[in-house]
């Protein structure tokens, strides 16, 4: 009978929410949202039957666990208010905001119980990767159920630091982004092939899904996938050799530290403000 309350209807929450009732894991009489928007919290009232305020204070009156799912930018001035409220409940606190750090949580709730959270966007399609980080004070009680809410939208990962969390943001927190923009560039290429834009944006996607459903459930790791369809003396062959050539890795290996880099840059800037 654990109380939720969301503080902020947006579509992460949403897609949250949704899982849990989807999987049976939440009724819906126990989830509170708040949400400055009418037709917002209209629209979740709809949709999956939860209770809506406009009052972050009367969404979190009962809570067990608060959700913050909130812009980071707006963090600090939508937890300010709520301290004394979360101070005297101490329910457990999960921020699904990147780039704000564990003490400037802490600071601005008086919560004990903290779960930093990284989920990405494939989160709104079920199909997310959330990389989550506890607190000395989370039990493991809490632990199961910060790991439940999360899984409703995908697949979860425990990290022990910070410097893992601004990891995890580089390789899943931004990573459909890297994805997105190899099936832009294999798109054109196609193009300049011959293929009409049409086909060449289907077989990029349907290539990008059957990749992955494939890296997935095979019992090899995507090296030996790729040696497996990689024939001496053959079309792939030429062109893995060519991204090498290039030093894909290399490009691969820098674009993720930056995006580390600027994730633990951010979390710096956002605790001073």
């Amino acid at each position: 009978m654990t109380q939720i309350a969301f503080i902020g209807g947006g579509n992460m929450a949403s897609s949250i929410i949704g899982g849990l009732i989807k999987q049976g894991e939440t009724k819906a009489s126990l989830i509170h949202v708040s949400d400055p928007g009418a037709e917002q919290r209209s629209k979740l009232e709809k949709e999956f039957g939860v209770t809506t305020h406009a009052d972050n204070l009367d969404a979190i009156a009962k809570a067990d666990v608060v959700i913050m799912a909130v812009k980071p930018q707006m963090m600090k001035e939508v937890l300010e208010p709520l301290q004394a409220t979360l101070s005297k409940r101490q329910p457990l606190l999960i921020s699904i905001a990147a780039g704000i750090n564990m003490d400037s949580l802490a600071r601005w709730s008086s919560c004990r119980a903290i779960v930093r959270c990284m989920p990405n966007t494939p989160s709104l399609l079920g199909l997310g990767a959330t990389g989550l980080l506890g607190s000395k004070d989370v039990s493991l009680d809490q632990r199961n159920q910060a790991d439940s809410l999360l899984r409703a939208v995908g697949l979860t990962v425990w990290v022990k630091t910070e410097a893992e969390i601004d990891a995890v943001t580089a390789v899943s927190g931004s990573g459909p982004a890297y994805y997105f923009l190899l099936m832009e560039a294999m798109i054109e290429a196609g193009k300049k092939l011959g293929l009409s834009e049409q086909t060449a944006t289907k077989l990029t996607l349907q290539t990008a899904l059957g990749a992955g459903q494939m890296a997935m459930q095979s019992d090899v790791g995507p090296a030996e996938l790729r040696r497996r369809v990689t024939s001496p003396g053959g079309t792939t062959e030429r062109a893995i050799a060519t991204f090498e050539a290039a030093h894909m890795r290399d490009i691969v290996d820098a674009a993720l530290k930056a995006a580390s880099d600027r994730a633990a840059e951010l979390s710096e800037q956002l605790g001073k403000a």
